[in-house]
């Protein structure tokens, strides 16, 4: 890949090979990140901040639109850490009861991932004219990144604070691991306050970072937690709706009705208002799609009128890409499992590639407006959708949602991309071509760290979720996969009766009634906090309000040029330690 002729190289191999290498160490920071507070993270910033460090830093290059590539390939690699952990940990979970599901078909994950990664790449490259260029929709974080690379003054400094921040993530979990510092911090305990009236602060420094980040737009799921366990455990007590055990000793009576809120109320409250609210993120989407599809009719007349621009790929080559992702998607279903046959898996692939192409395109337009993808809603309808399809076969109808998944988050990220390009005067069919040849390689790192993970709880049996041997002895390397368990609790609730289905019926309700708030994601976001532990979701509050108090004294632009580097180091530096810390407990050198 040599350099273009262009005055500055664009799409050139020290780009992209700087691009694939932050890709991979993103991917899997970021997977046991979504696995650990719910939500996944956009590596754009992060990439194009270590690209000005290496490009212009180190190797004294000084072009904009190839740390552009840069960017693109590391944030494209990391879309599918999201679309993996939203998904396929559910699979595994489910496994844990039952034996017929733990034989899992690596070959078809494998399969089905890649096939979502390239559909969504090749799907949205004939929107990118219409969208970016005649529409002129926003997509903020598009514009965000294309203002830090137009800032190349300041990468320096930002490098420095990142790797500061990762600095003293690293110190901050080897001291949580090594049980120097409590993971959780019980303030509660000092005013003699029950369990059910939980004050404790979670000790790591992602999810400070995540809040940090956040800001303003993370108090509704602070609030959540709040919600959760000062407003509903106490009304939930003190009315008696947790009847307590006539022998039970009084000194386990409030361990044990914390117990009882947590797994028979808010969890379950929380998984249906994380399902009700995405759905409702679903329909409030509908009629942009009527835009979309406008837009790509638009695209389409475009081409025939004046043929393929020599500043996109050749049609040939995305005709080529869609029937080769189509491809995998019909052998990822046909070979999930004993009990699909070729017809089978044929009606799976032509019903799933409508959806995905349907869902990307309402993730790019949502996206192109106000930055808010409703990512798993769509993949809640797919599964749906397999699930019946398939007569109940689970395996194939996850690996399904898997491929949308990713799809519509590479839709998403793809054209903020784009945008970003367009705004720095990048080629678009060079980010094109960089992203197809690498399209491969996120899924297979986002499955190999899941995977890791998996098999790395400590104690010689595989597992995580709020059920594991981590999370029961509330030991650091607990993993709850918030998002994969409401997917997993949806599938149960499909295939058995379920006690906790009045609740899941009863959060989906109140998800629904939440979205009409102008708070993009709001009951997602409440709904995420009434299912994780109040300590992180209260120490995430922390960091929203740290970081609405330094706006308020420094302004916006120290908030953008400090905090957001320092933020990113913290999310990036205590992922990173952990999963070595996981490889050596693997290898019995911890």
């Amino acid at each position: 890949m040599a350099a273009h002729s262009r005055p500055y190289p664009e799409l050139s191999f020290v780009g992209v090979a700087l691009g694939t290498l932050q890709g991979v160490i993103m991917t899997a920071s970021f997977v046991y990140i979504a696995l650990k507070l719910g939500f996944g993270l956009s590596g754009s910033t992060v990439a194009a901040i270590l690209g000005f460090v290496v490009l212009r830093g180190v190797l004294r290059r000084r072009s904009i639109v190839e740390n552009n590539i840069n960017q693109t390939v590391a944030s494209g690699i990391n879309t599918a850490s999201a679309g993996v952990v939203f998904t396929l940990p559910a699979l595994m979970l489910l496994s844990v009861n039952d034996p017929t599901l733990r034989d899992f078909p690596i070959g078809p994950l494998v399969l089905a991932a890649v096939a979502g990664s390239l559909m969504g790449i090749v799907l949205i490259i004939p929107l990118r004219k219409q969208m970016v260029e005649f529409e002129r929709l926003r997509f903020p974080s598009g514009t965000a990144v294309a203002t830090l690379l137009r800032s190349p003054g300041e990468g320096m400094t930002q490098g420095v604070l990142l790797l500061g921040g990762a600095g003293l993530a690293f110190v901050l979990t080897v001291l949580v691991n090594t049980g120097m510092v409590p993971e959780d911090l019980d303030l509660g305990h000092f005013a003699a306050l029950p369990p059910w009236l939980p004050v404790a602060l979670y000790i790591s420094a992602a999810n400070l970072g995540a809040g940090l980040l956040s800001g303003r737009g993370g108090l509704p799921f602070a609030l959540g937690g709040v919600l959760a366990w000062w407003v509903i455990a106490p009304v939930a007590v003190l009315l008696g709706w947790v009847p307590a055990e006539a022998t039970m000793p009084a000194a386990e009576l409030d361990g044990w009705m914390a117990d009882e809120l947590y797994s028979q109320m808010l969890r379950p409250l929380g998984i249906g208002m994380l399902i009700g609210g995405a759905l409702a993120g679903v329909f409030a989407a509908l009629p942009a799609v009527r835009g979309a599809l406008r837009s790509l009719s638009a695209a389409a007349r475009i081409a025939a009128e004046k043929g393929a621009s020599p500043d996109e790929i050749a049609p040939p080559a995305v005709y080529a890409g869609a029937v080769g992702a189509f491809v995998l998607l019909y052998l990822a279903a046909w070979f999930s499992s004993d009990t699909i046959g070729p017809l089978t898996a044929l009606a799976i692939a032509v019903v799933g590639a409508l959806w995905l192409g349907l869902a990307g395109i309402i993730v790019a337009t949502a996206t192109g407006h106000t930055d808010i993808s409703p990512l798993s809603g769509l993949a809640l309808i797919a599964v749906t959708l397999m699930f019946f399809l398939t007569g109940g076969n689970i395996t194939a109808a996850i690996l399904i949602g898997l491929a949308v998944c990713i799809a519509t988050n590479q839709c998403a990220d793809m054209m903020q991309d784009l945008k970003t390009g367009h705004l720095v005067g990048s080629r678009p069919r060079e980010q094109q071509v960089a992203q197809l040849i690498l399209c491969w390689v996120g899924p297979l790192i986002a499955i190999g760290v899941l995977f890791l993970l998996w098999y790395a709880p400590g104690d010689g049996t595989p597992g995580f979720g709020p059920e594991s041997t981590a999370c029961l002895n509330e030991t650091a390397d607990c993993l709850i996969a918030p998002q994969a368990g409401a997917l997993q609790a949806m599938i149960e609730a499909l295939t058995n009766s379920d006690a906790a289905v009045d609740k899941y019926f009863s959060g989906a309700v109140m998800g629904g009634a939440l979205s009409i708030f102008p708070i993009g994601g709001v009951a997602v976001l409440v709904g995420l906090a009434m299912y994780l532990p109040f300590s992180i979701t209260l120490a995430y509050g922390l960091g929203c309000l740290i970081a609405m108090g330094l706006e308020r004294t420094y302004g916006a632009s120290f908030i953008g040029r400090k905090l957001i580097p320092f933020a990113a180091g913290l999310i990036v530096g205590e992922a990173l330690t952990q999963l070595v810390w996981n490889l050596a407990k693997m290898g019995g050198g911890l």
